[in-house]
């Protein structure tokens, strides 16, 4: 039967879907942005300045929706997770209030002047504001980071009387897993922009575009995400290792091992089986588990029946852990067959244009699903070994959560929908001008009208 914990997990797991896709994007946008415009002042280019004026209007959209999603969220504290503010409320408040007086200030403040102050203030001074957005947008995500991170691994507190009070904020900020955290959500942030860089212009050349500023984009988007795409499995692993040594319990989750051993096997498909704790039609290398995650075929993993009261939902967590992996591995195979075929300054075939566009969004299923990993694979707990969800949820009846999760859900994925078709409309906007100039020049020598007459005319 679906209660009040269940549902509110629901709420707050659709919440957090839908708003990551934003700060997603805009964490990396801002300074790619802040690339473009460096490299316009540079090189003296016109077409980078083209470049930056396209990707700005995405960055304003995509900032918009992230703010609304933002604020939403956070009213779930208060009405679904009462427990929460009141056992480590101390903790958590300052995090949330310096995140937004040292970061959503400074982009907020400074975003007007990025999107309307080009041919208001000096050349200097818009690139100090595309600077400071950048700049702000990261360090957002620094302080969401650390809140869930300390969240994960918490320590530097104390309980007194049933409240976390604060012993070492440098402990609640530099908590065991936040360096691996900040890391690999940065480089995804970098790789789901490569991707959406490369899917839109790739889209803009199918449908005939000459622009030079767009084929720089493209080029660089492919050779970004070609480059990152090995970091950041090196900087999984090492994420992996510290979950290992701090959450055992989800590690095992992620792997599918419901048996402590040695040499235990990597388990590449299985439908976890909760009821009997083994997994069925489970399809497995012999020693591989094993051998990266203690780097000995012989290294001893626990499984998830040591951990009996601790065990999270098994099968979101393996299904997600493989998305994840899975649409990473993809993301590389594309990125450095585009590379390849690009060598040179060469054009893209048509079938690895096509094979871009449908990345386009590729970077929001992998983080999604990473997320998944990370906020279901620490359950029972809301904050690991001190307050539990069933401890935290509120005493609000069934019938008022489901209503207003259903409402949060039509919300979203209209919005969802919105954005996106909103985003290739602004794409074929951008190719527009250059369309009515062919246009103009085909007609004038075919008939002898003059390019003006033909533009004013289509226009």
């Amino acid at each position: 039967m679906i209660d009040t914990l269940l549902l509110s997990r629901i709420q707050f797991g659709a919440n957090i879907t839908f708003h990551i896709l934003f700060p997603t994007i805009t964490i990396a946008l801002g300074w790619f942005l802040l690339y473009l415009k460096i490299k316009g002042i540079r090189t003296g280019e016109q077409y980078w300045s083209q470049a930056y004026q396209f990707w700005v209007k995405i960055f304003a959209l995509t900032f918009a929706l992230g703010v609304v999603s933002g604020i939403t969220m956070s009213f779930q504290f208060g009405t679904n997770w009462p427990g929460y503010m009141e056992t480590v409320g101390n903790i958590a408040g300052p995090l949330l209030a310096y995140e937004v007086l040292t970061a959503f200030f400074l982009e907020a403040t400074f975003l007007g002047v990025m999107l309307f102050g080009a041919k208001r203030v000096s050349q200097g001074v818009h690139t100090l504001a595309t600077f400071l957005v950048a700049f702000g947008t990261t360090l957002s995500a620094f302080w969401i980071i650390v809140l869930n991170s300390w969240m994960q691994t918490p320590q530097g507190f104390k309980m007194i009387d049933g409240k976390a009070h604060i012993s070492n904020w440098l402990e609640v900020i530099f908590n065991p897993s936040m360096p691996y955290r900040f890391t690999h959500m940065l480089i995804a942030s970098f790789l789901t922009v490569a991707f959406l860089l490369a899917g839109i212009s790739a889209y803009r050349v199918l449908r005939g575009s000459k622009s030079v500023a767009n084929a720089a984009v493209l080029r660089m988007a492919i050779i970004t995400a070609a480059l990152l795409i090995p970091v950041q499995m090196v900087v999984g692993d090492s994420h992996g290792l510290n979950t290992l040594e701090y959450q055992p319990a989800k590690v095992a989750a992620m792997e599918g091992i419901w048996n402590t051993e040695k040499g235990a096997p990597a388990v590449i498909f299985a439908i976890p089986n909760s009821k009997e704790q083994k997994n069925d039609y489970e399809i497995s290398i012999p020693k591989l588990a094993s051998l990266y995650l203690t780097h000995s075929f012989d290294g001893e993993v626990q499984g998830l029946k040591a951990f009996p009261d601790k065990i999270p939902p098994v099968a979101p967590v393996f299904f997600a852990f493989r998305i994840m992996v899975g649409v990473g591995v993809l993301m590389m195979l594309i990125s450095w067959v585009a590379v390849w075929l690009s060598r040179g300054q060469r054009s893209l075939p048509k079938w690895m244009l096509q094979a871009l566009v449908g990345m386009t969004f590729s970077g929001w299923l992998a983080v999604v699903a990473g997320w998944y990993v990370t906020e279901i694979g620490r359950q029972p707990y809301l904050v690991s070994g001190v307050l539990t969800t069933a401890q935290a949820v509120t005493k609000l009846p069934t019938g008022m959560v489901l209503s207003s999760l259903l409402m949060y859900l039509a919300l979203y994925i209209g919005l969802i929908i919105s954005y996106i078709v909103v985003v290739f409309h602004l794409a074929r906007q951008a190719d527009m001008p250059a369309a009515i100039e062919r246009l103009a020049s085909t007609e004038a020598s075919t008939n002898g009208l003059g390019a003006a007459t033909i533009k004013s005319q289509g226009a």
